[in-house]
């Protein structure tokens, strides 16, 4: 069966999880005095932003018009911080290069609002490798509901269990399991025994470089 590929975008494309860290932490610690650890900014800071500061503030702490003024300051304060350093990680480009020569579709299914998406995909000029994009905007109930892997797999065309995602974080890895699809998750951010309770990993890769990659390009030739 030929396969399709999903991508989260940060952490995964790019590696900036750093920089949504650092930045998530000076909206919730230096602005909203939330005093979490950074690890604890590392662990809640996944999902739709409006999702974050309500696991971390409580429901109802903050108006619809707070909550998105809030997560457009804080993006803001990303690409400020990370446009220096954005690229893509070693090896996706090339990566992308060949599934596009082979028709894979390709779609990209992210928590991140479609301000951050366009901010990566149009610095790096790489929109025209991926037919679908399924954002934090599109959804009703983002990660780890399965409804943006599975939105991404509908607008390709294909069968949720021909699609095979990648991933950096646990809760994506849990978010592709709940649709059925398996998982190759790059480590940037997260170490493999963090991952220990999933059952639909293929491997564990440092970037895009890994020659293991080469078996998904079996079927397509």
């Amino acid at each position: 069966m030929k396969n399709a590929f999903i991508f989260d975008l940060n952490g995964t494309m790019v590696n900036d999880m750093g920089f949504h860290a650092e930045a998530w932490g000076t909206i919730i610690n230096g602005e909203l005095n939330g005093n979490l650890t950074p690890e604890q900014v590392k662990r809640e800071m996944y999902g739709k932003n409006e999702e974050v500061l309500e696991r971390v503030f409580g429901k109802g702490k903050f108006t619809p018009e707070e909550m998105g003024k809030l997560s457009i300051r804080k993006e803001e304060m990303y690409q400020e911080a990370f446009r220096p350093h954005l690229q893509l990680i070693d090896g996706l480009h090339q990566f992308l290069q060949k599934a596009y020569d082979y028709r894979i579709p390709m779609a990209i299914g992210s928590a991140a609002i479609t301000f951050n998406i366009n901010f990566v995909l149009d610095n790096l000029n790489i929109r025209r490798y991926f037919s679908a994009i399924v954002s934090a905007d599109d959804v009703v109930k983002s990660k780890p509901h399965p409804q943006t892997f599975l939105d991404a797999a509908g607008k390709l065309g294909v069968n949720p269990a021909d699609c095979i995602v990648f991933e950096d974080a646990p809760k994506g890895v849990e978010t592709a399991q709940n649709a059925g699809m398996q998982t190759v998750v790059i480590t940037t951010m997260h170490e493999p025994e963090e991952f220990k309770q999933y059952q639909n990993i293929l491997l564990f890769i440092k970037d895009y470089t890994d020659e293991r990659l080469e078996k998904f390009f079996f079927t397509y030739q």
